[in-house]
C-alpha cells in the first residue's frame, strides 16, 4: 500500500511538472500567478517544474526501493504539512482564490493525511 501510494503521487508530481513546463502561461493564470517575462517564468518553471519534478523522483524513489519507502513517506508527509499550514494561511489571510487553487488544496490534505495514516502505521 505505502509503495502505491507513493507511487501515485510521485506520478502526480510529474504530470504537474509537465503541465507547469510545457504550459506555465495556461498553468500560471488557472491559479492567479501573472508571469512577468524573464525573472517570473524563469523562477516559475525552475520552482513549479524544477521542484515537482524533484518531488515526483523522490516519491517514486520510495516506492521503487523498498528499504527507501518509509523516507520518503515521511518526506511526502513533512511537504504536504507544510503545504496544508500555508495554504490555509492563505485561504484565511486572502480572497478571490480561484476554483482551480482549491482542487489543489484538496488534494494537499488528501495526500497529507494519506501519508499521515501511513507513517503512523509505520511506527
Amino acid at each position: 500500500m505505502d509503495r502505491v501510494f507513493l507511487a501515485v503521487v510521485g506520478i502526480a508530481y510529474l504530470a504537474l511538472a509537465a503541465w507547469c513546463s510545457i504550459s506555465p502561461s495556461r498553468t500560471s493564470k488557472s491559479v492567479g500567478f501573472e508571469l512577468i517575462p524573464g525573472a517570473g517564468q524563469s523562477e516559475f518553471l525552475t520552482v513549479y517544474g524544477g521542484l515537482e519534478v524533484a518531488l515526483g523522483l523522490a516519491f517514486l524513489w520510495g516506492a521503487y526501493l523498498p528499504l527507501e519507502t518509509k523516507h520518503a513517506l515521511s518526506l511526502c508527509l513533512i511537504v504536504h504539512a507544510c503545504l496544508v499550514v500555508f495554504r490555509s494561511a492563505g485561504f484565511l489571510l486572502f480572497s478571490g482564490i480561484p476554483t482551480t487553487t482549491h482542487s489543489l488544496a484538496a488534494t494537499e490534505w488528501v495526500i497529507f493525511l494519506g501519508s499521515a495514516i501511513l507513517c503512523w502505521r509505520k511506527t
